[in-house]
């Protein structure tokens, strides 16, 4: 059979001496191995494990059932969130109400930049959006996310250093395998048709786009809200509100 991951994920009631070795023995003895292992949240454990029987697999949830020191709360395949999770120790923040918005703190772009780079790295179309007020270090995740893609970035339009507004690229720039940074508010407001037709194109590509300011990109624009595949709010503190307000005003003033 085919080698697969599997993501299993505990909750441990008494950590008693000796738990972990015992749950890792019955994995050795079962063939599975141990990828990865970390303290995810509170008194709960994660485990990336591989094995290429799912059967044994099954068996193992089952026989987890019977130790009344855990109680097994997830396993199956890994997703994104469970890597990073194992990775650093920490579920990424979702909305409840919409499952594709996730939410960072200024304090965890480590973490940004890893998910970021994730994303990145997979194949075909692939549409982020970044919500965040200024100067809260958007622009610098999505490029420390495509290094850890090894991917080049292309600027189709930006604010980081002085207003960036491009209407044409070379082939080499719009190559699908980059990773193209888009304002929203600089190629909605501030551009001209050129620069629409270019972004047209980019847009229709199978490539990996990631776009700041979403809600005003698709304000503006004729793609809506289920263009995108990620939504990602970054904020100096939890209780930050993003207030659309002041964005354009503090974009137009070079912030």
């Amino acid at each position: 059979m085919e080698t697969k991951q599997w993501y299993m994920e505990y909750r441990i009631h008494k950590n008693r001496p000796g738990l972990l070795g015992d749950i890792a023995s019955l994995m050795g003895m079962l063939e599975i191995n141990i990828l990865t292992i970390n303290g995810v949240e509170d008194r709960t454990r994660g485990m990336l494990l591989q094995t290429n029987d799912d059967e044994k697999i099954e068996l193992m949830g089952k026989m987890l059932k019977k130790v009344d020191n855990i109680t097994v709360t997830a396993l199956r395949a890994p997703k994104l969130v469970d890597i990073l999770a194992v990775r650093h120790g920490r579920y990424i923040e979702r909305d409840s109400d919409d499952r594709k918005t996730f939410r960072f703190t200024r304090d965890e772009l480590g973490l940004l930049v890893d998910f970021l780079g994730e994303l990145c790295k997979r194949d075909g179309n692939q549409v982020i959006g970044l919500r965040g007020m200024p100067r809260v270090g958007k622009t610098e995740s999505i490029i420390a996310g495509s290094v850890c893609a090894k991917k080049r970035w292309t600027f189709v339009s930006s604010t980081l250093l002085r207003q960036t507004v491009r209407s044409q690229m070379s082939d080499d720039e719009m190559n699908p395998n980059n990773v193209f940074i888009i304002d929203g508010i600089v190629s909605t407001m501030r551009s001209n048709e050129k620069h629409h037709m270019l972004l047209r194109e980019i847009m229709a590509m199978p490539s990996t786009k990631v776009i700041e300011h979403p809600d005003i990109f698709i304000r503006e624009s004729e793609y809506t809200y289920d263009t995108f595949n990620v939504i990602v709010e970054l904020r100096n503190t939890p209780d930050e509100e993003i207030s659309y307000e002041t964005f354009t005003n503090f974009e137009s003033d070079g912030f």
